[in-house]
Parts: C-alpha cells; sequence; structure tokens
C-alpha cells in the first residue's frame, strides 16, 4: 500500500467538523440570550428551566429515532432532512417576538401524589412567549438529534479504525468552535440587530452548509473523487467476519454488553455537556457578576479550552494503538485520563475569580469531549455497523432526557438557593463510576466490531 494513500477522507470531516459548529451555534444562541431574554419577556428562572429542559428531552427522542433512521436511509440523506428541519427551527424562534408578552400559558395534567395517596391535577404555567421558545426547542431538539448518529456512523465508513477515534475528536472539536464563535456573534447581533433577527441569520446559515454535504458527501465505495488507493486504506483493520448483519432490532441490541455500557455512561457523564451548554453563561454572571460583554468573553473561554480535550483525547488513543497497546487498554487508559481530569470541577464555585473558575470549568469541558471521542469510538469498536447509530441513538437519548431532568431540577435549585455547588460536585464523580460500568460490562475491547452477547 502507498504510504500516503490520499487524503480526500478528511474532507469528509471537515465537513462532519462545520456541521457539528453549526449545530452548536443553533443550540447556544439561547443560552448566551438568557439574561435579555428573561429581561425583555418576563421570564423567571424556572421558565429558562422549562425551555431548556424542552430541548433537551426533545433532542434525547430525537436521538433515539434518528439514529435508528439513519441507519435505514444511510447518512446522506439523513443528515440532509435533520439540518434542513433544525435550522428551520433555529429561525423560527425569531417569530415569538410577535406573541404578547403578557399572554400566559397553562397546561393542567394529572400525577400521582404519594402524599395525597391518590391522583392529583398539577398545573404547568409560563408566559406565552416561553411557551413559544419551547415548541421551538422541541422542534430544534428532535430534528439537531441526527446529526452526531450520522457523524459516528460516518466516520466508521471513511476511517480505519485506528484513526476513528482521532477523526471523531476532530469532528467534535467543532461543539467547542461553534460554542466559541456563538457567544460573541451573538452578543454582537443582538446589540446591533436584536433577538429576533439574531435567531433569523444563524438560522439560515444551515442551508448553505447543506448544498455542500449535498455536493461532496457520498459512500466510499460510490465517491467519484475517492482513490483506489485510499478506498484500500480506509478499509485496512477491518477483521469483521463476513455476513454481518444488514439490520438489527432495538430489542435485540439490548441484548449486547456494549450497548448497555454505552447507555450507563449516557445517563452519568453524558449530562454534563448538557448542563455546560445552558448554564455556564449564568454560572459566570451570577457568581463572578460578569457584564453581557464578559460573560461572552468568558464563555468562549472555557469552549477554547474544551476544544482541545477532543483531538487530544482522540489522539492519545491512536497514539498508543500505534504503539503496540491492545485496543482495549488504549481506549481504557484513555478514558480513565479524561475522567480523572474532570475530577477537580467541584472547586469551580469557590474559585477567588472568574478566570480561574473558567480554567476549572475548562479543563473539566476538554475531559469532557475528549471522553465522547473515545466512548464514541467504543461504539465503533464493539458494534456491528448496521447498528452504529442506533446505539449512539440510545445512548444520546438516555444522555440528553437525563440532561433535561436535571436541567429542568437545576433550574428549581437555583430558584430556591441560587447556588451551583451540588451539580458541579454531581459531576465530578460520574465518569469515573462510568469507567467502572463500562469496564465491568465490557473486560476486553477486541478488534472485531460484533461484541460478545449476555446469554
Amino acid at each position: 500500500m502507498s504510504p500516503n494513500p490520499g487524503n480526500f477522507r478528511w474532507t469528509i470531516c471537515a465537513l462532519l467538523f462545520f456541521s457539528v459548529a453549526l449545530n452548536y451555534i443553533h443550540r447556544l444562541t439561547i443560552s448566551n440570550l438568557k439574561g435579555p431574554l428573561s429581561e425583555q419577556l418576563g421570564w423567571s428562572e424556572v421558565h429558562y428551566g422549562y425551555v431548556a429542559g424542552a430541548f433537551s428531552f426533545a433532542y434525547a427522542f430525537g436521538y433515539l429515532l434518528a439514529g435508528r433512521v439513519i441507519d435505514r436511509v444511510g447518512v446522506k440523506r439523513g443528515l440532509t432532512v435533520c439540518t434542513l428541519l433544525w435550522s428551520a427551527a433555529a429561525m423560527a424562534h425569531g417569530l415569538c417576538s410577535l406573541i404578547n408578552t403578557q399572554a400566559q400559558f397553562e397546561l393542567s395534567y394529572p400525577w400521582f401524589s404519594l402524599a395525597k395517596g391518590g391522583m392529583v391535577m398539577l398545573t404547568l404555567a409560563m408566559p406565552m412567549t416561553a411557551a413559544g421558545f419551547a415548541a421551538a426547542r422541541i422542534v430544534l431538539g428532535l430534528a439537531q438529534g441526527g446529526n452526531f448518529p450520522a457523524a459516528i456512523k460516518a466516520v466508521a465508513e471513511w476511517f480505519p479504525v485506528h484513526e476513528r477515534a482521532l477523526a471523531t475528536g476532530i469532528f467534535n472539536a467543532g461543539t467547542n468552535v461553534g460554542s466559541i464563535i456563538c457567544p460573541l456573534m451573538v452578543v454582537w447581533m443582538f446589540k446591533h440587530w436584536g433577538w429576533e433577527t439574531t435567531f433569523y441569520v444563524t438560522g439560515a446559515i444551515g442551508f448553505a452548509w447543506t448544498a455542500a454535504w449535498l455536493w461532496l458527501y457520498d459512500t466510499p465505495e460510490k465517491h467519484r473523487l475517492l482513490s483506489a488507493s485510499e478506498l484500500q486504506h480506509i478499509k485496512s483493520g477491518e477483521t469483521a467476519p463476513a455476513g454481518q448483519p444488514q439490520r438489527i432490532g432495538w430489542i435485540s441490541l439490548l441484548g449486547y454488553r456494549a450497548v448497555w455500557a454505552y447507555i450507563i455512561a449516557g445517563i452519568l457523564a453524558a449530562p454534563a455537556w448538557v448542563f455546560y451548554q445552558f448554564f455556564i453563561p449564568d454560572f459566570l454572571t451570577k457568581t463572578f457578576g460578569l457584564s453581557l460583554t464578559a460573560t461572552a468573553r468568558a464563555t468562549s473561554a472555557f469552549y477554547v479550552l474544551a476544544a482541545f480535550g477532543g483531538v487530544i483525547g482522540g489522539w492519545l488513543a491512536g497514539r498508543l494503538l500505534k504503539r503496540g497497546w491492545s485496543l482495549n487498554a488504549a481506549r481504557k487508559v484513555s478514558l480513565l485520563a479524561c475522567a480523572l481530569a474532570v475530577v477537580p470541577v467541584c472547586l469551580a464555585p469557590h474559585a477567588p475569580s472568574a478566570w480561574l473558575a473558567v480554567l476549572i470549568v475548562g479543563i473539566a469541558g476538554s475531559a469532557h469531549q475528549g471522553w465522547s471521542a473515545n466512548l464514541f469510538s467504543f461504539v465503533s469498536d464493539t458494534m456491528p455497523r448496521a447498528a452504529i447509530s442506533s446505539v449512539v441513538g440510545f445512548g444520546g437519548f438516555v444522555g440528553y432526557f437525563t440532561g433535561g431532568i436535571i436541567n429542568t431540577i437545576t433550574g428549581y435549585i437555583l430558584e430556591k438557593t441560587g447556588s451551583y455547588v451540588g451539580v458541579f460536585v454531581y459531576f465530578s464523580c460520574t465518569y469515573l463510576v462510568s469507567l467502572l460500568a463500562l469496564h465491568l460490562l465490557v473486560p476486553k475491547i477486541g478488534q472485531q466490531p460484533v461484541e460478545t452477547k449476555n446469554e
């Protein structure tokens, strides 16, 4: 094989990088405008918690459903539809300016009360503007749920085993680049154009990316611009037995230990990133009294730090593999390094300055990205290709569903105590517990993508 088979696969990685960056610009616009929106539209902390929770719950179900659909229809068509839908939903946030700020939304629903020993009726109440934002966030979340299942499947199709964690880390760094750009861009647009136009402009960018995606993406076997030597390189290291299943049912997936390991990690560790997305700007503002512009800069600094983690974490696993480590050892040592780097995040609320807090939380965010790069690759390591998006969807569903609960609870905690201490303490230890569960369920990650089932 030629020592330089070609590099077109990295063009695909770049496309995925920009899709993730765009995804994060769309989802984080609201968190960077939380203060002005709450002031102008009359929202309380609880109301914002409802809006944030609506996205997280919808994103959870979007992950679950889109992962399954993408395994059926393929990456190209699946991600195209998802991007068009979420871009339209991002623009729809601006339409909430047409809602009367005095209008109220109320929804009564039955609930079982242990205290009263039976069913009672509870009422969910919020301003109609918050309900409008929640509706837009639901559509946004459902559509954006397809981004990562599609990206992980694309990496499995376009990269050999020893490059997958690095490629995942690189495209996953788009989360941080989008998050770095978002506060600076959004705050500038808000000051000059208002929040409505800010949502319209950021949403419209997605349609331009979709055109580039349709022009450049196809499977390696069909791609007109891919050389035969690079295709051979992409297929190198594949040890999957012939006759892999072309379709695996959802119920059947639950028979794989690797799926349960991934789900547990999703429940425990994934909600940390959900929390960072929606509450880091507010944490910095409330704890250190920063202005809107200073908060934007500090938030961007957090994501600059976090950007390095995915690439370093993916590079570390690939480096260990090249030095002769087993896939099992390389993947788990990389995960352990990331889990240990998260532990000091519990000190962030006690930092004497905003920039020290940013450093502490930024290291934790960086470790999370490295963790994610290796955990996503863990799915490719252990599962048949026909099930990769579905498994990623499972993990994303439980992670963001749990994240939705935590976001909502965080709103109540802030309303009652005004303190972030408990949330940071919780997330400081969840990664180590996740890794322990993964190791117990999958003692040895093998080279083949088919994982041994539970008997």
